[in-house]
């Protein structure tokens, strides 16, 4: 597809609103640009205000920066997200009973359906977890399901994240910074809440507390400290549900229980929600030099005492060799087709799709199979010569790091850019909870490349973010 074939998720190709966007392509045509500069600055003020900034790596040093906000919404109908949300109700549920069965009797190995190296010889799969059933057999208990769209019906997941997904609270800074901003536009469109995110998060820690736990369980929110990258997040959390921010040193192992240092009495802990990775998490069984762990934590969970989450060991369900496998693993656990569907994914460990992918690069978006944040990746169509050449030298030394797949023409949003509102492509992440049951927040985090054409959204690589609107009925 061309740069100008896209799909425009707020017109028509004759020019007109959607339906979903009628009242909000009234309400913005009525304002004048100056109107709208304005608010867009007032906007960054808050989030200035606020502190809502991402460290920016690869650079001589990280960097904070502001997060590039949007003031105008994307939109979703109710019939969109009871589709969307089925999809990935059922994907989160396929993916921890996969979870379950590759650390027990890998009978999904068994049956054929996936190469056993590509399980038990990859870096995120954790031997130390084979045998250990986690609290109510949930392994990913806070996911981050990417979509994109690429028509009026046609979504795909891009990527399912179950390690430490971060950017919800960029999600509910926006609602909130929008109901502040536009009051009137809450009053003139039916958009479902999702300021109770934080409740539903505590509800669900709550509910995977261990089975010798008494009374209500003691949470805290485990954080590497100031200098990570999602920090504001973690502290916003802590903060929202009324727990504790802890780091390693608040927290000791003793007689196989967790305890949190406290000003009075040292208090056991039953749930950590943990953003620290899986290698760092105690350095007693894990990376020794490990300053950011806790000693003695992962006996403390396979004795049963604190529940982890995300439990040690999900990254396997997110990794993107995987990934090609996911629609096989919804039909193996769960009997049913996949409501949400996968983008065609070459596996370059393969030796025809690697030739396949070499073949094709100019054409190809290529990732490696453990990168994040939009690092690492080649995207074809926007690459030179130079860069698909060097590019094609990295794949052929190691290309079972990388997997490739065709670049999708992504929808579109109205976005305020200098000259007033023009299309930009979008991303979703809804935010899944799964605990005692599936809980999804209507919407989710809509991610926006704020360069013309540009299909990168990552805020890491100068991409925004923008309110999601989910019309109720």
């Amino acid at each position: 597809m061309g740069e100008n074939e896209f799909f425009n998720e707020m017109l028509t190709a004759e020019g007109n609103p959607r339906a979903p966007y009628r009242r909000l392509a009234e309400w913005f045509g009525k304002m004048s640009p100056a109107e709208m500069r304005k608010k867009s600055r007032e906007a960054e003020t808050i989030f200035r205000r606020l502190g809502i900034t991402f460290a920016v790596y690869g650079t001589s040093a990280a960097t904070e920066r502001l997060i590039p906000f949007d003031i105008v919404p994307r939109v979703i109908s109710a019939a969109e997200w009871r589709r969307l949300s089925a999809g990935i109700d059922q994907r989160v549920r396929a993916l921890n009973a996969f979870l379950h069965d590759i650390y027990h009797r890998q009978e999904i190995i068994r049956a054929g359906r996936i190469p056993a190296d590509l399980i038990v010889q990859n870096e995120a799969f954790l031997p130390e977890m084979i045998g250990f059933a986690p609290a109510r057999r949930v392994y990913a208990h806070i996911i981050g399901t990417d979509l994109v769209r690429v028509g009026e019906n046609d979504f795909y997941v891009l990527e399912d994240n179950t390690r430490t997904p971060s950017g919800v609270s960029y999600m509910l800074e926006n609602r909130e910074t929008m109901m502040r901003m536009f009051p009137e536009l809450f009053q003139q469109n039916r958009v479902a809440p999702i300021d109770q995110y934080p409740d539903l998060l505590h509800e669900t820690l709550e509910s995977v507390a261990p089975k010798n736990c008494e009374g209500d369980p003691t949470i805290c929110v485990l954080t590497p400290g100031i200098f990570n990258s999602a920090y504001f997040e973690h502290a916003f959390l802590a903060d929202s549900m009324g727990v504790e921010l802890c780091e390693a040193r608040d927290l000791y192992v003793e007689d196989g229980k967790v305890w949190m240092r406290t000003t009075r009495s040292p208090q056991q802990v039953h749930v950590i929600y943990r953003r620290i990775d899986d290698a760092f998490l105690d350095p007693l069984t894990f990376r020794p030099d490990s300053m950011l762990g806790v000693p003695g934590l992962f006996d403390a969970y396979r004795s049963g005492n604190v529940t982890i989450c995300n439990a040690p060991g999900t990254g396997i369900a997110d990794d993107k060799a995987i990934y090609a496998y996911v629609p096989d693993i919804i039909e193996f656990y769960t009997g049913q087709k996949p409501i949400l569907k996968n983008v065609p994914t070459w596996n370059c460990s393969r030796e025809d799709d690697l030739a396949y992918v070499l073949d094709k690069l100019p054409e190809l978006v290529v990732k490696e199979v453990h990168g994040s944040g939009g690092y690492g990746m080649l995207i074809g169509p926007t690459a030179s010569k130079r860069e698909i050449s060097e590019f094609s030298k990295r794949l052929k030394a190691n290309p079972t790091n990388y997997i490739a797949q065709p670049t999708l023409s992504l929808s579109a949003c109205p976005t305020h850019v200098a000259s007033g509102l023009a299309p930009r492509h979008v991303d979703l992440r809804p935010y899944v909870l799964v605990g005692d049951k599936v809980r999804i927040t209507p919407g989710g985090l809509t991610r926006v490349a704020l360069k013309k054409g540009s299909l990168v959204v990552n805020s890491s690589q100068g991409g925004g973010t923008k309110d999601t609107w989910v019309l109720e009925d």
